[in-house]
């Protein structure tokens, strides 16, 4: 029994002097990952590409309400003078164009949120890509991307990951 305790606590004894020797040979970074998708290039050029997609929609649904707001100051200024018929038919045209804005507004919220979805997950793929790349090129052996707690900033490479983002953004 004793014997094999001794065999035992030489082996973890061998392990932690092995342990440092070996951890002091890994070279590790990290990136910001906040940081990265405020500033990176693409990122940017998504949220563009995503307002010019969608602003014919976004006009139209602000001419509904412009119209839907004539209509409504038009029945509060002239609904008294205006006949029961004239009157009910505005109130119902109303109704439409308001039901029509509702559900417009609606598919245009789901439609942008799916469509944005899609573009960050093109985004954080190539990104991705480019810190595989950063971390080949810098002959890395780890780098820590999400739920940091604390790094020294020394291992911080959000800047050349940054630079190499701008970099392919430019071509």
């Amino acid at each position: 029994m004793n014997k094999i305790i001794k065999m035992v606590s030489v082996g973890v004894a061998s392990l932690l002097m092995v342990l440092p020797v070996a951890a002091a040979d890994l070279k590790l970074g990290y990136v910001d990952a906040v940081r990265l998708f405020q500033d990176a290039p693409q990122a940017a050029q998504a949220e563009v590409m995503l307002r010019e997609e969608f602003s014919e929609r976004e006009k139209g649904l602000l001419a509904q309400q412009k119209k839907a707001k004539a209509l409504e100051d038009r029945l509060r200024r002239d609904g008294m003078v205006m006949s029961e018929s004239e009157r009910k038919k505005i109130e119902n045209e109303l109704l439409d164009i308001s039901r029509d804005m509702r559900r417009g507004q609606e598919e245009f919220r789901e439609d942008l949120n799916r469509r944005r979805n899609e573009e960050i997950a093109k985004v954080q793929e190539f990104i991705k890509e480019v810190i595989d790349k950063v971390g080949r090129e810098g002959k890395f052996d780890l780098i820590f991307f999400e739920g940091i707690a604390y790094a020294n900033a020394e291992l911080e490479i959000t800047s050349q990951v940054l630079a190499r983002l701008k970099t392919l953004a430019e071509k």
